[in-house]
């Protein structure tokens, strides 16, 4: 007689910091973006509160491009994991595994 194959349990879900830490690792250019583009604007709209209007408008082209860049980051982020339909490893693979 054959034996039955081992029950095992599924994974736990993941957790918010879990998942954020895989998305930053798949896709790193995209929090360097987010960055880049608020301290663009939060440095653009000091300059605008002291009445330093080249800088600020200086900044706020600069925030666009920084967003145009997470907006790129994104995208080819996208594109590779889509192109690159790799097998994931799960909590429950590697409990398996054992």
């Amino acid at each position: 007689m054959s034996e039955a194959p081992e029950w095992i349990p599924p994974p736990p879900p993941e957790t918010q910091k879990e998942k954020f830490a895989r998305k930053i690792k798949e896709n790193p250019f995209v929090p360097i973006g987010l960055f880049a583009t608020v301290g663009a604007l939060v440095y653009g709209l000091v300059s605008f509160k002291r009445g330093n209007m080249r800088t600020s408008q200086n900044m706020m082209r600069l925030r666009v491009a920084a967003q145009g860049g997470t907006v790129v980051a994104l995208v080819v982020g996208i594109g590779l994991a889509a192109a690159n339909p790799t097998k994931k490893t799960t909590k429950a693979t590697e409990v398996s595994k054992k």
